[in-house]
């Protein structure tokens, strides 16, 4: 009964950058972002035999509520002081036909206007049944494991064949933490990807003792106020320098839990009557066999 959610900028782009440049649709247009997340997702849907599955899209990669309270948030993808995410010229025609085939397929897709996909992704994954598995190459996902309810984390910065299964122990083990404190880590560690600053001066191992010993900003900023004999000087001054930020990083690191998710049906796709479609867009991008693989594991 797994439910199997799919980060699909992520997967896009792990498929654009590690598939040859070189697979091009007959007209000369790139496709190996398009044959890239084909082929993972059939892999994956073979691995771990989901009943349900939605591919997750961004509705807004930088949401007005993150970047009112944080101007800087993401700040550091953009291009040229436009409003646009950077993204390589070859792979933006790619993705409207990737969403095409995935809607031909009849695969659940959602996008939740002035939220990201991330939290789309945790609203699913507080709201469903277990077991979930979230499919992504990003770290923010981390807070959402929950040994309890059997949601993990299907982590594809080493590629599928080599892909780490994310539970509590898999933090615990990696970063020296509580499971359930990665958010709290992150938090003063920052994160360079999402432009995040962290509290100036205070890596990973600060942030690393911070969360042994604490499990909210709150109980670490009063702790620090009051030169709490778990934290050396030095660091207590950093988190009061930093409380701030402090008081914004929780939005702003927190996956929202609480987005509106329309009623959808989200079983795995069922074998339409006519296939012609899918073979159309598999003929006209020169999709090959990356379009039977997702045939096949779909076990039409």
């Amino acid at each position: 009964m797994t439910l199997m959610l799919l980060d699909s900028a992520s997967l896009w782009y792990r498929a654009y950058y590690g598939m040859p440049d070189t697979l091009l649709a007959p007209d000369g247009m790139p496709v190996n972002a398009i044959r890239g997340y084909l082929d993972m997702t059939a892999r994956l849907i073979g691995m771990y035999s989901p009943n349900r599955i939605v591919a997750c899209i961004e509705g807004d990669w930088r949401p007005s509520w993150r970047v009112d309270l944080f101007p800087d948030y993401k700040a550091n993808r953009l291009e040229d002081e436009s409003e646009e995410e950077e993204e390589p010229e070859t792979l933006t025609p790619q993705i409207p036909v990737l969403l095409d085939l995935l809607d031909a397929f009849g695969f659940p897709m959602l996008g939740v206007d002035d939220y990201e996909a991330d939290d789309v992704m945790a609203t699913f994954a507080v709201k469903e049944k277990g077991p979930i598995r979230i499919v992504t190459g990003d770290r923010d996902l981390f807070q959402l494991v929950d040994d309890k309810r059997d949601v993990k984390v299907v982590y594809l910065a080493r590629g599928i064949s080599q892909h780490d299964l994310v539970d509590k122990k898999w933090v615990s083990d990696k970063y020296g933490i509580p499971g359930d404190r990665y958010a709290l880590f992150a938090m003063f560690r920052g994160d360079p990807s999402d432009g995040l600053p962290g509290v100036k001066g205070i890596g990973e191992k600060g942030a690393a003792l911070i969360a042994n010993h604490f499990a909210t900003v709150e109980e670490a900023l009063d702790a620090a106020r009051k030169d709490h004999v778990s934290l050396p000087a030095a660091l207590s001054k950093k988190i009061v320098a930093g409380a701030d930020y402090l008081k914004i990083a929780p939005t702003l690191v927190h996956c929202a839990k609480d987005v509106a998710i329309p009623q959808m049906d989200i079983a795995m796709p069922k074998k339409p009557e006519d296939l012609s479609e899918i073979y159309a867009i598999k003929e006209q991008f020169g999709l090959g066999a990356s379009v039977d693989r997702l045939i096949s594991a779909l076990g039409w």
